[in-house]
């Protein structure tokens, strides 16, 4: 019989990310191992330390997605919420492979469960892609986002621009491009430099170009809803995208989602034809400055320059067929911008030591299970390590879709401790000061919970000095000295 009060005593974990999946994660195994943990013999105590290379936690919430989603506020309370457990310690600003490594968590640990995200844009990959004035949107993304060590600045000084991505983070992207800086400062946790940037703003004509068809687009509905609401913006589309066969929209109303991102998109439709009856207008009937166009069949194949410089975008016109299918036409269009944002997708970050399938972009686990694996393309699963969320999967999948993830992996992992010798403790040190300890050594100081709701209390204070709810701090060195002040 397991001794549950006893802290050495209880299993120990370790979980490398602190974004929606490493905390859904912490949350969910604490929940199942008080359902499920008498019966599997592990007992129902576990200490889980949640290490962040950040100074910050929250991950993609906090860094990953535009500031203006109404969603966030409350997807970060709850994250935060589950924090806030004694069963669960926050090590931010520990670089895993740098500061601690899979040996030091190994020894200290029953076993350890990776939920990193994604940091990379996966490559452009067209002539042209190399020119002044092309940029991926998780660079774009850090900036606007304040990230702790992404750009200041940001050049914004392109009258025409093209992004490339039939996804939420294109639409992202576009949107923050469309944006009114007074507006989005007002709904906003945006810092001073970005709504300085974003004041600056040049662009005046927008192209969003999507290769598929309207029903194969992987926007979410609120994304366009949030489209729908810019200030001194027109939309324009092509009123011959919206011509679909009656088996194309057979095929799109057998999936709800589906069904309701189309729905929504003709409803933009008609708002894009009201803008222009009653004289290019935005949403609220004022005088749009703006204009953004949405082209769907397009698939872009050149970036075109002019001293090293972005000219012009040229799109060859696609078919989508019901099944999904995307056919090239040979009908080329040559559209003048002078910057090009891609969001075609992330690449997940890599962990020392750990394996990574390069094809599927996310950490080697053993048929997608979550149970790392000594090779990308098979091999024996490592005991003790897992993944999760993007780590697992690769890039796809909205933020709540991470906490079905981590049932499964919380699942596999409690499995795997059951059929261990002395119901999963196997970390020979089982002192829960040790790590504290190694990392004192090393002269790594950890912000902790405490420390974090210091910087956010100075983060509320900062803004409820112009209205505002919340108002980011971006400099690492700052976050530090908030965290760490007594």
């Amino acid at each position: 019989m397991v001794d549950q009060h006893d802290d050495k005593n209880g299993l120990r974990i370790a979980v490398i990310g602190a974004g929606p999946a490493g905390v859904y994660s912490s949350d969910i195994f604490l929940r199942q191992l008080r359902k499920e943990g008498e019966k599997l013999g592990v007992g129902t105590d576990a200490r889980i330390d949640l290490f962040e290379k950040l100074p910050v936690p929250f991950g993609l919430v906090r860094y990953g997605v535009a500031p203006d989603h109404p969603s966030i506020k409350f997807i970060a309370d709850a994250l935060e919420k589950t924090l806030d457990n004694p069963d669960i310690h926050l090590y931010c600003d520990v670089e895993f492979g740098k500061d601690v490594t899979l040996d030091d968590l190994l020894q200290r640990y029953d076993a350890v469960l990776f939920a990193t995200g994604a940091v990379k844009d996966k490559p452009l990959n067209l002539p042209g892609a190399d020119l002044d004035g092309v940029y991926g949107a998780a660079k774009f993304v850090e900036w606007y986002d304040g990230y702790p060590t992404g750009a200041r600045t940001w050049p914004l000084d392109a009258q025409q621009v093209a992004v490339i991505g039939g996804g939420n983070v294109a639409m992202d992207v576009a949107r923050e491009l469309m944006r009114n800086a007074d507006d989005l400062k007002a709904r906003t946790d945006i810092p001073d430099n970005v709504y300085e940037g974003i004041k600056g703003n040049k662009a005046r004509e927008l192209h969003l170009f999507i290769r598929r068809g309207v029903a194969q687009a992987k926007f979410s509905v609120q994304e366009l809803r949030e489209m729908e609401k810019l200030p001194g913006v027109q939309l324009i589309i092509n009123e011959d995208d919206f011509e679909l066969d009656d088996d194309t929209i057979e095929e799109a109303g057998k999936n709800k989602l589906t069904r309701q991102m189309v729905e929504e998109l003709y409803a933009i439709r008609e708002m894009a034809e009201d803008m222009e009856d009653d004289g290019d207008v935005d949403f609220e009937g004022n005088p749009a400055d703006r204009k953004y166009y949405v082209h769907f069949n397009s698939a872009p194949t050149e970036v075109l320059g002019e001293d090293g410089k972005v000219k012009a975008i040229r799109v060859e016109r696609t078919e989508t067929g019901a099944d999904g299918v995307m056919h090239r036409t040979g009908e080329f269009t040559d559209y003048p911008v002078q910057a090009v944002y891609h969001a075609i997708g992330y690449q997940p970050a890599t962990a020392p030591g750990i394996a990574y399938d390069e094809r599927h972009a996310h950490l080697a686990n053993a048929g997608g299970d979550g149970r790392i694996t000594t090779e990308a393309d098979g091999g024996d699963v490592r005991d003790r390590l897992y993944a999760t969320g993007w780590a697992k999967r690769g890039p796809v999948g909205l933020i709540g879709s991470t906490k079905s993830d981590a049932l499964m992996i919380v699942t596999n992992m409690l499995e795997d401790l059951s059929k261990a010798a002395k119901g999963g403790r196997i970390a020979p040190d089982r002192d829960p000061e040790s790590i504290d300890r190694l990392l004192a050594e090393r002269g790594v100081k950890p912000i902790d919970f405490a420390g974090w709701k210091r910087i956010d209390a100075f983060e509320r204070s900062e803004g409820a000095k112009e209205g505002r709810e919340h108002k980011k701090v971006i400099e690492p060195e700052q976050m530090r000295a908030l965290a760490h002040a007594e």
